[in-house]
């Protein structure tokens, strides 16, 4: 069966979602067609545009925002010590939501994937020596995941700041709390011996 132009559309759309397939593409676009009424599709319509028309990254950290500068970069509560590099804006929330860090971010907008073409010059990090030239940053902690492109771009970044006065730090990685080591990955067990402290 071959649907109407329009919902083959909405399908080919909806793909462009990570994790959404054909299958469940599919079940999106006939939920719409059949059980969102008038109101609802246009209220998604206008949630869309205003992402089109109101959302930019913050042009000092990089971070997904509507006003300029964000509200972290605003914040005139946040100590201007500590800088923790992240590499998407979605981070940022993950940080936010311990309610523990009151510093600033920068958001890389990627990582260094020479495999992907990817170098130095494509990701957010020119902006980030600017920033850093300023004298009240006095420890960057860098917060890029632990995979290959992560700690390639976390050991360029630490190379780049060899030499100055300022701290570079690495997030711990290792046993999530209520994890159980039998299941962990030899990579999570030795970064949790590395990260390990005193109590």
């Amino acid at each position: 069966m071959k649907y109407p132009k329009a919902i083959e559309q909405l399908i080919e759309s909806l793909r462009a979602y990570p994790g959404v397939g054909k299958k469940t593409a599919e079940r999106y676009a006939l939920h719409t067609v059949n059980r969102l009424d008038e109101e609802q599709i246009d209220q998604i319509i206008e949630a869309y545009h205003h992402i089109k028309t109101d959302i930019f990254q913050c042009p000092v950290c990089g971070n997904i925002t509507d006003t300029d500068p964000c509200y972290v970069c605003k914040d005139e509560s946040r100590t201007h010590e500590t800088m923790i590099v992240v590499e998407e804006a979605k981070d940022i929330i993950a940080m936010e939501k311990t309610n523990r860090y009151h510093g600033l971010y920068h958001v890389l907008n990627g990582v260094i994937s020479p495999s992907n073409g990817i170098g130095p010059d494509d990701i957010n990090l020119k902006s980030l020596l600017q920033r850093l030239q300023n004298d009240t940053i006095k420890e960057v902690i860098l917060a890029t995941n632990l995979n290959n492109e992560g700690e390639t771009t976390a050991n360029y970044i630490r190379r780049l700041l060899e030499g100055t006065d300022i701290l570079v730090t690495r997030i711990a990685h290792g046993i999530p709390a209520g994890g159980n080591i039998e299941y962990a990955d030899e990579i999570t067990i030795v970064k949790a011996l590395e990260g390990r402290r005193k109590l």
